[in-house]
């Protein structure tokens, strides 16, 4: 297996830069800030952006937790990449992480200077610092299990690499938990005026009798109680409830939601 390192201050590009970096270099996996992506998923890990301080995401990125470690080693040796890039903010960082998780030291370090112009390292620097902004280099939907609520927005630059598995180079913009701008919740309210606005948007909907929703690390799963009008197709009607719930609530407050649960109570007579 060869290593690489691709190495640079925090908030000039890197994260943005590495999967089409990969695609020329027909690299099949990246270790970055605690995650292990192989391919366009992520196989194993915990994101460092994920962890309350900054003090617990550099922890978190140099695999210092030996179950996390553990689990990022035993994935490498399941998908077996012939090659691996590991992203650090210093050449010394890139090679920490690699004999923490048993790799080869790296034959080459590339420096984030090396693909990036001048011009493209501040844009990047002024939206970390402006924004509050960090990339991670997997699909939304992978990444969103982890960052439930924390404005997930996908950046898509499609390119076709040459390696065994694809690596799609689809980027996921997120804003940490340790961002200064704070934690970020949805209140109950929220979601019930969003159910509501979407019982009125849906023919054969009459009322919204009641609605609950329950939070958790890796999404929200909803409750919602429904009266239907008489005549209408129940099933239709309520599977089509169902899915906008779904597709609001994901778009509108960026949660990752697990499931939504329609029970129907009654009927109203014209």
């Amino acid at each position: 297996m060869k290593t690489y390192g691709l190495s640079g201050k925090s908030g000039t590009g890197k994260s943005y830069n590495a999967s089409e970096l990969c695609g020329r270099m027909h690299i099949p996996a990246i270790i970055d800030d605690g995650l292990y992506i192989y391919g366009s998923s992520i196989a194993a890990g915990i994101s460092a952006k994920k962890q309350e301080t900054r003090i617990g995401a550099v922890k978190t990125a140099l695999f210092m937790d030996n179950g996390h470690c553990a689990q990022v080693r035993a994935a490498i040796r399941r998908t077996k990449p012939d090659s691996i890039l590991i992203l650090g903010t210093s050449d010394d960082m890139v090679e920490k992480i690699a004999d923490r998780l048993g790799l080869p030291q790296p034959s080459r370090i590339i420096h984030i200077e090396d693909i990036t112009t001048k011009a493209q390292r501040n844009k990047a620097s002024k939206e970390r610092k402006e924004d509050g902004t960090h990339i991670i280099p997997a699909p939304t939907f992978e990444v969103k299990r982890q960052f439930s609520g924390y404005f997930l927005d996908p950046k898509r630059s499609f390119r076709t690499g040459g390696f065994r598995r694809p690596l799609a180079a689809e980027k996921t913009v997120v804003r940490p938990t340790f961002s200064y701008l704070g934690h970020y919740e949805i209140s109950d309210k929220v979601v019930s005026d969003i159910v509501h606005l979407m019982a009125q948007a849906t023919p054969g909907v009459a009322n919204v009798l009641w609605v609950s929703s329950q939070n958790s690390d890796e999404g929200m799963y909803i409750r919602v109680v429904l009266q239907f009008e008489y005549g209408c197709k129940v099933r239709t009607a309520a599977l089509a409830m169902q899915r906008a719930i779904h597709d609001e609530v994901a778009y509108m407050t960026a949660f990752n939601v697990l499931g939504v649960e329609v029970e129907i109570r009654g009927f109203k007579f014209k």
